[in-house]
């Protein structure tokens, strides 16, 4: 049964490192592999979901031992996007909990490997729907397509499985679709995922921007498309539902209208809040009152697609409604660490479950849920910090996310103060050149084996904010946030033109200046901002960080005119900053001891 994983990934293949050229699972329906452990059946199953009837297929991991009179709760999980139940992550799941007595039912998601139906985004009138299908059978409420009956799972009441969820990305958003649309899902443990599609894919990290798009990740974005549209690339003779039109091959026509109208460069009214409405509908921003189900969120510091913000609003949504939620920063992403996680680090495609921090918490997570031990599911909060050198003390806890608990002013001689009355009064101008001048990131290069420059910014486009060397270690820890106010009178005179194209976009982005003058942008991440009203001042989160500024390391603050990883202004709009003691920028950090 085992399989070798390929080296290289798909761009996209998102779920913990889900492979391109994974080799497809050739067993015929209902044909049974012995392993000593358990055994794996390939299923197919006919849903309706989305108005179309869907083929699912899935292989079902049953441990030995395990039946009708020895039932067994049972795990759920799926691929990332651009994979199949066969990639080297998503089957691992599927050994790892059979291994240790669940019931593993992993499947390829609709319009992934030999799935039928269109790729929707994890959406929950679609996707979740067909995973409720799957749920239907592990209760024993209906069988496989080939008569298959599932009457060895450990059962709430007639038809409700004792049923969790894993996955990362594309199969974590799914998890929390799936339980806003049916109730019998016990437990989730969404890794590496999205909050809001808008905000990953055009984020406007400006507070309160309400319907202002933001600067759009073309990279990313990009790269997704073009794993959906190539689909007969990687898998031959497809099922006729997988195919939607010559303009739209593979994915809901929602989904390619969308991908059309952020690559326009424009932002019309209309467009703009039909692209925002359906982007947020199939992203758990929208339905997570909805999800009552036990979750156990776990997102990657190495993470520029999804980043710590996002794993940060579901938790705060799940907790302030009363849905047990814990939150856990581990070190991988999608930008880094996915395919060879640090030492200690959870790596499914190893089994390092009982051996590695996150792995146990997952234990601990569906021992407690599905299991119903009274088992401890541990803090709040964990973060991961990759300053110390031991595998086995990596992780902090907390009871809550660390908020902002230090502020720094904006001088006009460039210093970041600690004090407001060290602010010299100034003001400096920057302007921006019909192409992108500064390097956060090239989005894919990680994943696809390729080398990235080190993050620049050019002379004259971009102004900078640096503090005298510390004094003594700081450790951040969260989302640090600034408070700015510009002055652009071109951007002034084009926001109000009808198009949010027209409005100021700017990044923002903290730096750690070592003393030799090397800079370090911490996991490439930036904020990019479309600021609402250029006239008034405007509050910036940027992402979520876990990091250690050394003693006698400098902080530098930057806003930059452009990125080469997204969309920017559209024509020349320089920026100035003003600074007077009393009227000033701040960045808030939230410095923990």
């Amino acid at each position: 049964m085992s399989r070798r994983v390929p080296r290289y990934r798909a761009p996209l293949a998102l779920a913990l490192g889900a492979t391109l050229t994974a080799p497809l699972a050739l067993t015929a329906p209902a044909a049974v592999a012995a392993t000593g452990q358990y055994t794996v059946t390939a299923l197919k199953f006919t849903v309706q979901a989305g108005g179309r009837t869907c083929t699912v297929d899935a292989d079902l991991y049953r441990p030995a031992g395990v039946d009708r009179a020895h039932p067994a709760p049972a795990v759920v999980a799926t691929n990332g996007f651009g994979g199949s139940k066969s990639d080297g992550s998503t089957d691992a799941i599927g050994k790892a909990f059979a291994e240790r007595g669940y019931v593993s039912l992993v499947y390829s998601g609709l319009g992934f490997g030999r799935s039928g139906c269109l790729i929707s985004l994890d959406d929950p009138a679609i996707d979740g729907v067909a995973a409720s299908g799957l749920i239907d059978f592990l209760g024993g409420g209906r069988p496989a397509d080939d008569g298959t009956k599932a009457d060895f799972v450990t059962l709430d009441a007639p038809g409700d499985p004792r049923v969790g969820m894993v996955g990362g990305s594309y199969g974590g958003a799914v998890q929390l679709a799936t339980a806003a649309v049916d109730r019998r899902v016990d437990a989730l443990v969404p890794l590496i995922t999205w909050n809001d599609l808008a905000y990953s894919l055009d984020p406007n990290n400006a507070v309160g921007s309400g319907n202002v798009p933001g600067a759009f990740k073309w990279q990313w974005a990009n790269g997704f498309y073009l794993i959906g549209e190539g689909q007969p690339l990687l898998e031959p003779d497809l099922d006729p539902s997988r195919i939607n039109s010559l303009a739209c091959l593979h994915f809901v026509t929602n989904a390619c209208d969308t991908i059309r109208t952020l690559n326009s460069g424009r932002y019309p009214a209309r467009q703009t809040a039909e692209l925002l409405a359906y982007a947020r509908s199939v992203s758990p921003v929208s339905y997570l009152h909805r999800v009552k189900a036990p979750t156990l969120l776990v997102q990657g510091q190495a993470d520029s697609l999804f980043n710590l913000n996002e794993a940060t609003a579901t938790y705060q949504t799940l907790k302030a409604q009363g849905t047990p939620t814990n939150l856990i920063w581990q070190s991988w992403g999608h930008s880094g660490g996915l395919s060879d996680p640090a030492s200690g680090e959870l790596n499914l495609g190893q089994g390092n479950l009982e051996t590695s921090y996150v792995g146990r918490r997952i234990l601990g997570w569906f021992d407690r849920y599905l299991r119903k031990n009274p088992v401890d599911t541990g803090p709040a909060f964990a973060y991961y910090r990759d300053w110390i050198t031991d595998p086995n003390h990596t992780y902090a806890t907390a009871d809550r996310v660390p908020g902002p608990s230090r502020t720094l002013y904006l001088s006009g001689d460039g210093k970041l103060v600690d004090n407001r009355a060290k602010v010299k009064r100034g003001s400096r101008t920057y302007t921006n050149w019909l192409v992108p001048t500064s390097h956060s990131e090239s989005s894919l290069a990680g994943l696809i084996g390729l080398p990235d420059p080190a993050p620049y910014d050019t002379p004259g486009t971009y102004l900078g904010w640096t503090s005298e060397p510390l004094t003594r270690t700081t450790d951040v820890v969260g989302a640090p946030r600034a408070t700015l106010k510009v002055v652009s009178p071109k951007a002034e005179r084009t926001q109000h033109s009808g198009d949010a194209a027209d409005k100021l976009v700017l990044f923002a982005k903290l730096y750690d200046v070592a003393p030799d003058g090397t800079r370090t942008l911490v996991h490439r991440l930036v904020a990019p901002v479309r600021v609402p009203d250029v006239t008034r001042s405007f509050t910036v989160t940027l992402p979520g960080i876990v990091h250690r500024y050394e003693k006698g390391h400098r902080l530098r603050f930057v806003i930059a005119a452009s990125d080469d990883a997204y969309f920017g202004n559209r024509g020349i709009k320089p920026v100035t900053v003003v600074s007077a003691p009393g009227d000033t920028g701040v960045i808030r950090l939230p410095v923990v001891d």
